[in-house]
């Protein structure tokens, strides 16, 4: 049997673009031998040396929460509980549009069967220095001038290729979701290939 093609993807849970394109990537896992690698980076480390507008710089203080428990579940409990937490929240925060509190994320824990006290994190600095490595590994990648989801996957020499998307919305499913993933190898398969983009005229739509 050929190894599946590995595929590292990396979000911070409050943002929906990000959430979208992961939702594609899951659709794709079941139509082309892929394997999803879970990485979490953070919109609030993202921006916090950059001059931003008061209302989002306060929304990014209560990015801190869900993304810190995150990386303190993959420290405490391994890699392969960052996808099913991810989901988890993601669900709540986007599809059932609950608050983005403690509360909301304690209820994924629950739900995935990891300990109740991991919630204590949220308010914890404890694993910051992961959770930097990690948004430093992804966007070290991908360069600075890109937010989440970013995205790596073998390039022409099978070296990786990362970029920021695909964003796209709704997320596509079945035949649309593999043909997404076949042009995304193909553009990672030219070495000069930087980016494709177009001003987003529709909301993430989470059918």
């Amino acid at each position: 049997m050929s190894e599946k093609t590995p595929v590292d993807f990396w979000f911070d849970p409050l943002c929906p673009w990000a959430w979208m394109t992961s939702r594609w990537v899951l659709e794709v896992e079941k139509v082309r031998d892929i394997e999803v690698r879970w990485h979490v980076m953070s919109l609030a480390v993202l921006n916090e040396d950059k001059d931003i507008p008061q209302e989002y710089r306060d929304m990014l203080d209560k990015a801190w929460g869900p993304v810190r428990v995150v990386i303190a579940a993959q420290q405490k409990h391994g890699d392969e509980v960052v996808g099913k937490l991810y989901t988890a929240i993601g669900t709540r925060f986007h599809n059932r549009a609950e608050e983005r509190t403690n509360e909301t994320v304690a209820a994924a824990l629950a739900e995935v069967g990891l300990p109740a006290d991991l919630i204590r994190y949220a308010d914890s600095d404890e694993y910051d220095t992961e959770l930097r490595a990690s948004h430093k590994e992804g966007i070290d990648k991908v360069g600075q001038e890109v937010g989440t989801p970013v995205i790596a996957v073998p390039g022409a020499d099978g070296e990786q290729i990362a970029f920021f998307g695909p964003v796209v919305t709704p997320a596509p499913k079945g035949e649309e979701a593999a043909k997404l993933w076949d042009g995304t190898l193909m553009v990672a398969s030219i070495p000069g290939f930087y980016e494709i983009k177009r001003t987003r005229t529709a909301d993430p739509s989470f059918e």
